[in-house]
């Protein structure tokens, strides 16, 4: 018997993969964050589909769509908006800025400064602004999607640990492969590209309830008392690796938890595994992580970093 959190991977999967190309685990990543009420990081360079993506999601999960390019000059109200007086009311009216929305594309985040990277904080922890001493709760499925590019490349910031570690995951976009992407072009080479009215057009959204019914499933899958000691014991061992200067936050293990029972409702399970965990550990805590500068120095990567702490955490069986 299919669950409705299978059903409703399976549609988005199906619709999507209409309009998008070569993207399946990103849009299963999608799936869990939009199931656990996270939002994601998309790493990758400029030109392989992030606002497509993003768009495309928003329409199939009947969400506002609404995106934020980031500048160097991009100002905090930019992201929240501003009261601005009525004369004809005599009184200040919220004009409500792009943060307003279901699904949020914040493009190229690492452009912009510390001081508005900071705006987006309170919105994806709380779920609301505050806005001159007033406070607005945000659409109930408020997703950011906020794409990065590589720190090396010119004119960017690095996102401050306190912004890394709202997101629940990380997804790392890669060039496609040569038949996707000669599948990109004879689809998209037309003017326009995939940005016109006719792009999604006949795409189904998910069906109204299976979101909610997605999420009763999850919060109805065990998890047993060694599986959540298994899932500390990683975190704990990211605090004292000597190759991490930062290592997981309480945040995190929860992040990693909520993730993991949500994969584990994907595969029609009523519980979690540690495979959940294992299968999830790179995306939720690749960006999390913050290694030593000798670390740095020695080319020690942090996928080969997660990996050594599921080698070395002890796999309780059950």
């Amino acid at each position: 018997m299919t669950t409705a959190a299978q059903q409703l991977h399976s549609h988005l999967r199906q619709q999507m993969g209409n309009v998008v190309f070569g993207m399946d685990e990103a849009i299963s990543h999608l799936v869990i964050a939009l199931v656990a009420n996270g939002h994601v990081l998309v790493e990758g360079v400029p030109g392989l589909g992030k606002t497509l993506l993003a768009k495309t999601f928003a329409g199939i999960t009947n969400g506002k769509f609404k995106r934020i390019q980031c500048t160097a000059d991009l100002m905090p109200s930019d992201i929240t908006g501003i009261h601005i007086y009525r004369q004809e009311k005599d009184d200040f009216e919220l004009l409500p800025g792009p943060v307003f929305a279901d699904v949020l594309l914040v493009d190229e985040i690492n452009r912009a400064g510390p001081k508005t990277q900071s705006a987006l904080l309170q919105a994806m922890e709380e779920g609301t602004v505050t806005i001159d001493r007033k406070t607005y709760r945000l659409p109930a499925n408020f997703l950011v999607i906020a794409s990065q590019n590589p720190s090396d490349f010119e004119g960017t910031y690095p996102l401050p640990e306190s912004q890394l570690d709202r997101f629940i995951l990380r997804i790392e976009l890669t060039y496609p492969d040569a038949a996707i992407e000669a599948k990109i072009l004879q689809t998209y080479d037309k003017p326009g590209g995939g940005h016109t009215d006719e792009t999604g057009k006949n795409l189904l959204a998910i069906p109204e309830d299976l979101l909610q019914q997605a999420r009763e499933e999850v919060s109805r899958v065990t998890v047993s008392d060694a599986v959540y000691t298994y899932a500390v014991s990683i975190s704990h061992a990211s605090r004292i690796n000597p190759n991490i200067q930062l290592g997981m936050s309480n945040r995190g293990t929860l992040n990693l938890m909520r993730s993991a029972r949500v994969n584990a409702a994907l595969r029609g399970s009523d519980f979690v595994t540690p495979d959940d965990i294992k299968q999830l550990a790179n995306a939720v805590m690749g960006h999390r992580l913050i290694l030593t500068p000798d670390a740095t120095l020695e080319g020690i990567e942090t996928p080969t970093i997660i990996q050594s702490i599921l080698d070395q955490v002890e796999v309780p069986r059950e």
